[in-house]
């Protein structure tokens, strides 16, 4: 079963919903989130990347800069930016990027269920990261930036979700970063709250598809509060973690791409023979790949197709069979001498929501070569965590983002 609860969200005011929700804290960097908040004291970016309010160089990761986010909360709150449902509601989130469209539910999900392996993982998280997750939890109080999570789609859900977005009119509907549709609904209605809560006790498991680093940290900070209440029921809201949940049929995942510094040493001459012992190598004028295990290669202003030869990797292994796994075994470690991508300051790598353009950019102003990765699919992701795997780094990218600010999940006792 999947126990998911509705939340006492803190969330603004619909007049100023498209002012305050910002992309996550993750997808940019401190000189990006000060340009995206310029001239606007409402963005959450003030929360999330505080570092932004100050006229001085700092340590993201100063207690200050911490500090400051929990004072920007606790002003956002003050000031009626902010205001909090009176009740446990649950809440649909509807993105709408181009033609695509998912629709999903924002609830609290059960760290118990986390700890037990009942919401699944496929990634390893970094410790600093983690660290840094943990911080901002304890020193705001709450979390800020969703999970989200995917779940073997069910028509009866589907059904109950469509309902809610066609008989209702929804409080928040705006275009946001990218020209990204958001619309939210709110469910509070107790009879619709426990009808929903029905319909996910029958799901057997979650799928953790962005924000590992969020949910390990959620999960921390459960375990410390559990062991400092000698009064724990269960029902705390440390017990529960800020998410949106979507059936995975309705999840896009976009290429993630590689771009590498140099030619380890190598000639232009000699490294294409090396890839062509693994690899099929022809020119190409479309540069996206259309299959897997294929791949686009950006060289000297030349775009190449590139196909795995067979018996080059293990078809029957789910991880070692995903491109990312054929293009790091078969290229990036053995002839360019990539051992560790998530340590490797000659590679770095390039959402595929940024397009070809961007590699070719790249590789005019810093970069030598660029590989364009076909998308791995959500089926994989799910068949892998289901195996209690673990995917290479940096193999999803998944769009649209999910934005912070819209629903905040605070951690005060009664909330």
């Amino acid at each position: 079963m999947s126990d998911i609860r509705p939340l006492r969200g803190l969330r603004p005011k619909p007049e100023l919903a498209p002012k305050v929700a910002s992309l996550p804290y993750d997808v940019m960097n401190t000189e990006e989130a000060r340009e995206m908040a310029d001239g606007n004291p409402y963005s959450f970016l003030h929360v999330i990347r505080a570092e932004i309010d100050f006229d001085h160089d700092i340590d993201p990761h100063s207690d200050e800069v911490y500090r400051k986010g929990a004072e920007n909360l606790r002003r956002m709150v003050e000031e009626g930016v902010l205001f909090q449902d009176e009740k446990p509601c649950f809440y649909v989130y509807q993105l709408v990027m181009g033609e695509h469209r998912q629709r999903g539910i924002v609830a609290g999900a059960s760290v118990e269920e986390y700890e037990k392996g009942l919401i699944k993982k496929h990634e390893h998280t970094k410790p600093d990261k983690e660290d840094d997750r943990t911080r901002h939890i304890n020193t705001l109080n709450a979390q800020t930036g969703p999970v989200m999570l995917a779940y073997k789609a069910r028509s009866e859900i589907d059904e109950f979700v469509d309902s809610i977005c066609e008989s209702r009119k929804p409080e928040y509907d705006f275009v946001g970063p990218g020209g990204v549709e958001h619309t939210l609904w709110p469910v509070c209605d107790e009879g619709l709250v426990a009808k929903l809560r029905e319909l996910f006790a029958d799901v057997d498991a979650l799928y953790i598809t962005d924000g590992h680093h969020r949910s390990a940290a959620a999960a921390r900070v459960a375990r410390e509060r559990r062991a400092a209440n000698p009064n724990h029921t269960g029902d705390e809201p440390y017990n529960f973690f800020l998410s949106v949940i979507f059936p995975h049929d309705q999840l896009q995942i976009l290429g993630y791409h590689r771009v590498v510094k140099d030619l380890n040493g190598l000639s232009p001459e000699e490294f294409m023979a090396k890839v062509a012992e693994k690899f099929d190598v022809e020119p190409t004028d479309s540069p996206e790949p259309d299959a897997p295990h294929r791949f686009g290669m950006f060289l000297d202003g030349r775009w190449y197709r590139l196909t795995a030869k067979p018996g080059t990797f293990p078809e029957d292994d789910p991880v070692r069979s995903l491109d990312v796994s054929v293009l790091q075994e078969n290229l990036l470690a053995p002839i360019l001498g990539i051992t560790d991508p998530r340590t490797d300051k000659r590679i770095d790598f390039v959402g595929g929501i940024r397009g070809i353009g961007e590699l070719e950019r790249r590789c005019r102003e810093d970069m030598r070569l660029a590989f364009a990765l076909y998308p791995t699919t959500i089926e994989q992701l799910m068949t892998i965590a289901d195996a209690g795997a673990i995917m290479p780094p940096k193999s999803t990218w998944f769009e649209p983002k999910l934005l912070s600010g819209l629903v905040v999940h605070t951690l005060r006792e009664g909330d």
